[in-house]
C-alpha cells in the first residue's frame, strides 16, 4: 500500500493492500476501498462509502459527504461505487437519504469528468460518460451506456434510459426513454434516436430501423402515451428493444420529454 505521509486515514477504514493514496487525501472511518484504486491527491472520502477496484480519483474529488437535504439527520446512509471508474477533478458524490432508500449508487466503467455533481439517492448504471459540470439532482436514475453533455442539469426524480444521450448546456425536466437523444437548452426535447451512439455500440441497421418506426408510433402519432404504448405492443411485441422503451414509458412518474417535429430532428 502506497500512502503519502500527508494523507489522513482513519484507523478503522478498510483499504486493499495495493490502494494508492496521494498527498493530502482524507479517508473516513466507515470507508472501504477496493484493490488497485488510486487517489491522486486532495481527495476526501467520508461517510459509509464503498469504492470498488481500479478506480481513479483525481484531485479535490469528494465522495460520501452528507446529502444536501434539509431532512437529513445524520443517519448512516451510503455511497456504493463499482469498479474501473474515473472521477476527474472536483467531482462530488453525496450519500443518500433514508427517505430515498439509503444508498447512492454508481456502477462500473464510468467516466465522470471535472465538476460533475451526483446528488443523494441517485442510481447510475455502467459505461456512462458525464461531461464537465453535468449536475444531477436527487433521486435520478441513469441507465447503462448513456451520455450526459457538459453543463447540463437534470431535475430530481428524472430517469434517463440506457443508450440515450443528453446534449450539453440544457435542462432535462422529464424522463428520456432508452435509445433516444435530447437537446435544446431550457426544457430539453427529444430529437429522435441516438443513432450514432447506437451504431458505436454495435446496433445493427435492422435494430435501428425498427426503433425508428416505433419512435414514430410512440411519439409522433398524436396518441396519448398509454394508447401509443398499447399500439406498440400490438405491432412490435416481438421486438425486445421496443418493449424496453414501452416498459420505460409505462413506468414514468414525471412524464416523457416531448419530441420535436420530424423537420426539426437534424437541428441539434
Amino acid at each position: 500500500m502506497q500512502i503519502h505521509a500527508s494523507a489522513i486515514i482513519h484507523p478503522a477504514a478498510q483499504l486493499a493492500a495495493d490502494v494508492v493514496v496521494g498527498p493530502f487525501c482524507v479517508i473516513g472511518e466507515h470507508v472501504t476501498i477496493g484493490p488497485g484504486t488510486r487517489l491522486v491527491s486532495h481527495v476526501a472520502v467520508d461517510g459509509w462509502t464503498e469504492i470498488g477496484a481500479r478506480c481513479e480519483l483525481y484531485p479535490f474529488v469528494s465522495i460520501g459527504a452528507p446529502p444536501q437535504h434539509l431532512n437529513y439527520k445524520g443517519e448512516p446512509t451510503k455511497v456504493v461505487i463499482g469498479d474501473d471508474n474515473i472521477l476527474r477533478e472536483y467531482v462530488t458524490v453525496n450519500r443518500a437519504t433514508v427517505q430515498g432508500g439509503g444508498t447512492t449508487t454508481i456502477g462500473s466503467k464510468n467516466f465522470l469528468m471535472a465538476y460533475v455533481h451526483i446528488a443523494h439517492d441517485c442510481h447510475l448504471g455502467s459505461h456512462l460518460i458525464l461531461a464537465n459540470a453535468a449536475s444531477l439532482a436527487g433521486h435520478i436514475t441513469i441507465g447503462d451506456y448513456a451520455i450526459i453533455g457538459g453543463l447540463t442539469g437534470i431535475h430530481q426524480h428524472v430517469r434517463v434510459g440506457s443508450y440515450s444521450m443528453v446534449g450539453g448546456c440544457c435542462a432535462l425536466g422529464q424522463d428520456l426513454p432508452p435509445f433516444m437523444r435530447a437537446a435544446g437548452g431550457y426544457r430539453a426535447r427529444m430529437y429522435g434516436l441516438n443513432s450514432v451512439g447506437l451504431r458505436r455500440q454495435g446496433f445493427s441497421n435492422d435494430r435501428i430501423s425498427v426503433l425508428k418506426r416505433a419512435y414514430d408510433m410512440l411519439f409522433r402519432s398524436g396518441h396519448r402515451t398509454a394508447e401509443a404504448a398499447r399500439l406498440a405492443k400490438v405491432e412490435f411485441g416481438d421486438q425486445p428493444d421496443v418493449m424496453t422503451v414501452v416498459g420505460f414509458l409505462e413506468g414514468t412518474k414525471r412524464g416523457i420529454c416531448r419530441s420535436v417535429g420530424k423537420d426539426q430532428e437534424d437541428e441539434e
